[in-house]
């Protein structure tokens, strides 16, 4: 009943992504005047327009204006992506700052997030269910117990001593309760059941029995970067200063001016200044420049956050910060210029911060023997960046949501049991495809109903736990199927009477009765040690 709850609600994870497109659009007609019209109503050619806060309807081309676009839940990029006239769009994907109007090109069933949906889909209806050793054991087991206690029937009533008819009755009853395969049907899911209460209480959600019993066999992690080995947003991680300028005193500039934007790098900013204790002051004139940056007046002076291109506009020579700047790129680093009065006056680099328990999971899950490959959506020169810091010899950058599908399935094809970890939409057909999919619980609901496991707190370092405790589990499931296999090679014969012939011992149908509850009994009891998982 459990399992069959639990395969029901497979489907809310394509609602789940269904819903990420918005219900409408803003055509704007010929004309000019515009009209809300429902998304499935959009036709290729339209023009929509897309406003501050709102989601891209479709797949298209940027026609007028510019913005930020967070597609995180495409590519898992935690900094929003600049677009400017004549760039791709991708439907789903959210508009941060500035208005613009675009032209529609895959709509319907041709949209990149209609693709993702049909992907997990698929995984999904792919995925062999789990055959239980105790379920296949047990249909032939029954007929086999009925067979013989209908042979023990016969057998005493034409040769046993008299009455023989009474005594073959009773002997076959008492075969029928002492086999009857309560300890073998109480194997499995009562190990189960206390498996999954424990893992509930170090942090890991086991949706269906499948995952518990595969992840011990996993040999192969595929993990995702961003949200996953890092944090998933942008912080602050160096800083270089020109002019003589003081570094407390930019940063405080800076960030004041940030206060007045809404975009993650300012949250970076904002963070950081926190985290130096450094006080902010009010900034007259402020503008934001979709992007580009920001820029305003800071008791006085003219101060301006932005991008190389926002400088050269601007006119600000940041040529001194060239050797800096390039250092930083080449370690996967987004950098941007600080100018104060029309000079340059230093740069900051930005990036996804490992989390800090990445390392010693990382440590955990080779020593275990597990292979780990990492498979991102962000930059590959980022993805490098990550994967040598933490040691990690195998990645791939610049994935797409079908890209990781398709690693797995040939990671599979290898007869690798393989798991893979991730947290964003972008991940969803990736885990359902894996043989375990591990959700982070910070990250998006589709990435956790695609997926048999979730760590609820986000924390790497229960993935050992989890693999620990789905080793523990199996052995218990082991020792419980081989107990009620070797109390029913004993039982069976005894019931049907096999001693009789050498000291005259009979099982009653009351002591087999008494015998199969014991069996039951020592199987919870065996089962219930799991509580003491460690």
């Amino acid at each position: 009943m459990l399992e069959l709850k639990a395969k029901s609600r497979t489907a809310e994870a394509i609602r789940a992504l269904m819903n990420l497109a918005p219900a409408t659009a803003h055509l704007v007609l010929p004309n000019g005047v515009e009209s809300d019209i429902p998304l499935k109503d959009v036709q290729t050619g339209d023009v929509l327009r897309v406003k501050p806060g709102e989601k891209i309807p479709v797949d298209g081309v940027l026609k007028d204006g510019g913005s930020d676009v967070d597609e995180s839940m495409l590519t898992g990029e935690p900094i929003p992506v600049s677009h400017v006239p004549g760039d791709k769009l991708i439907g789903a994907t959210l508009n941060t700052t500035g208005t613009f109007t675009m032209t529609a090109q895959n709509v319907g069933n041709d949209t990149v997030l209609a693709r993702i949906v049909n992907l997990v889909a698929q995984a999904q209806r792919t995925k062999a269910p789990m055959q239980r050793l105790a379920d296949k054991v047990a249909r032939y087991f029954v007929l086999a117990v009925v067979l013989i206690a209908v042979l023990t029937f016969f057998a005493w009533g034409f040769w046993g001593p008299q009455p023989s008819w009474p005594h073959g009755l009773v002997n076959a009853v008492a075969v029928l309760i002492v086999a009857c395969p309560c300890a073998l049907g109480l194997a499995t899911p009562m190990s189960m059941m206390v498996a999954s209460g424990k893992a509930a209480s170090l942090g890991i959600l086991f949706r269906d029995a499948a995952a518990l019993e595969t992840m011990h066999k996993v040999n192969i992690l595929v993990m995702d970067k961003t949200g996953t080995l890092t944090e998933g947003r942008p912080s602050l991680v160096n800083v270089t200063t020109g002019n003589n300028v003081n570094m407390d005193a930019l940063l405080a500039r800076c960030a004041s001016l940030e206060q007045n934007s809404e975009h993650p790098i300012a949250h970076a900013f904002l963070q950081k200044a926190a985290e130096e204790k450094l006080t902010l002051s009010p900034i007259e004139d402020f503008q934001s420049f979709p992007g580009g940056g920001v820029a305003g007046t800071f008791q006085g002076s003219k101060v301006c956050v932005g991008t190389a291109d926002m400088m050269q506009k601007r006119g600000v020579d940041i040529s001194s910060l060239a050797p800096w700047v390039e250092e930083q790129r080449r370690q996967g680093r987004v950098t941007v210029f600080a100018a104060v009065d029309g000079q340059a006056a230093g740069a900051f680099s930005l990036a996804d911060k490992i989390r800090e328990n990445t390392r010693q999971a990382l440590a955990d899950l080779t020593a275990r023997g597990i292979r780990i490959i990492i498979a991102s959506g962000d930059a590959p020169a980022t993805v490098e960046a990550v994967a040598r810091e933490l040691g990690i010899s195998e990645f791939h950058g610049g994935m797409t949501p079908a890209d990781k599908q398709a690693l797995i399935a040939s990671l599979k094809s290898g007869n690798a049991v393989v798991a893979m970890a991730g947290d964003g939409v972008n991940d969803a057909p990736a885990l359902a495809e894996a043989d375990v999919g591990i959700a982070m619980g910070t990250g998006s609901d589709v990435a956790m109903q695609s997926c048999g496991v979730t760590l609820v707190k986000g924390n790497l370092l229960v993935i050992s736990k989890a693999f620990a405790l789905s080793t523990a589990t199996v052995k218990n499931m082991k020792s419980n199927l081989g107990f009620a296999f070797v109390y029913n090679a004993l039982g069976i014969p005894i019931a049907a009477g096999i001693l009789y012939p050498f000291w005259g011992i009979l099982l009653s149908p009351v002591i087999a009765a008494g015998a199969m509850c014991l069996s039951s009994v020592s199987v919870i009891l065996n089962a219930l040690r799991l509580r003491r998982f460690s």
